[in-house]
């Protein structure tokens, strides 16, 4: 179950965060580490800082942007320490690790997202995620450690982990509905989803490019939080492949399911 749960650090700039980090997930039984442009990786304080987790960080897979990080996952949650202008779900950190440990023990890959030191990560990365994560600490000194951040993540995950050894998850005692046993859309392919809801909007009139305004901020945070099935999915980009070929005055086939 924990295998299939990713920690990913985007563009951290201090290597000594990332061993750190990499210490907090061995000590809490995680071990598959994604590093997102690292200004500094591998490092030698990065393996002093890891205190006997270089294995972890051996095995880390370095890629250069976000989307390469979430590959093949169904579920990401990513760290926020602020309100942003359009609400998304938001999950404090037990209830994310409840849902994390939910989703791995079915098969479902799962990525938990942290941003960088100074900034956290930006609008953009933040909406590439199903669900928010705030650590509800002190607001008049609220700022963690990256790797402190990793710790309170990794360990609820563990505690919830360590629960569903004595009793059946919330997911698993749903187990016979079919729409629990559908597999999930990764990341990327809800990716190319947008892209496709992005072109076809842009094709019927319904979305003006130059004056694009939070339409397809709101939709991504519909979709987000719908958990859609690739079965689903497939009906979703069937929709739109059928609406642009109306706009364009092609033929094309009814379908229905």
């Amino acid at each position: 179950m924990l295998q299939n749960i990713r920690v990913v650090l985007v563009n951290t700039s201090h290597p000594g965060n990332i061993g750190a980090a990499a210490r907090a997930m061995k000590n809490m039984g995680l071990s598959h580490l994604v590093l997102v442009d690292p200004v500094a990786f591998p490092s030698a304080e990065a393996v002093v800082r890891a205190s006997g987790a270089d294995d972890i960080l051996a095995a880390a897979q370095v890629v250069s942007t976000l989307e390469e990080a979430l590959v093949g996952c169904s579920l990401v949650l990513g760290t926020s320490a602020r309100d942003r202008h359009i609400p998304w779900p938001l999950l404090d950190p037990r209830e994310c690790a409840v849902n994390t440990v939910e989703r791995a023990g079915q098969g479902v890959q799962v990525a938990l997202v942290f941003g960088r030191e100074y900034a956290g990560l930006t609008n953009d990365e933040l909406q590439r995620c199903h669900f928010h994560v705030h650590i509800p600490s002190d607001p008049q000194f609220s700022s963690l450690n990256l790797a402190a951040a990793v710790q309170v993540l990794t360990y609820e995950v563990r505690m919830a982990w360590l629960a569903a050894q004595g009793q059946p998850t919330k997911m698993a005692k749903q187990e016979n509905r079919p729409e629990v046993d559908a597999q999930l859309v990764t990341a990327d392919e809800l990716e190319l989803f947008y892209g496709h809801l992005e072109s076809t909007l842009i094709e019927i009139g319904f979305l003006d490019p130059e004056r694009p305004r939070h339409l397809m901020s709101r939709l991504r945070r519909l979709y987000a939080r719908s958990a859609i099935s690739r079965l689903e999915m497939n009906i979703l980009r069937g929709i739109l492949t059928e609406t642009q070929a109306t706009a364009r005055g092609l033929p094309h086939k009814r379908r229905s399911e």
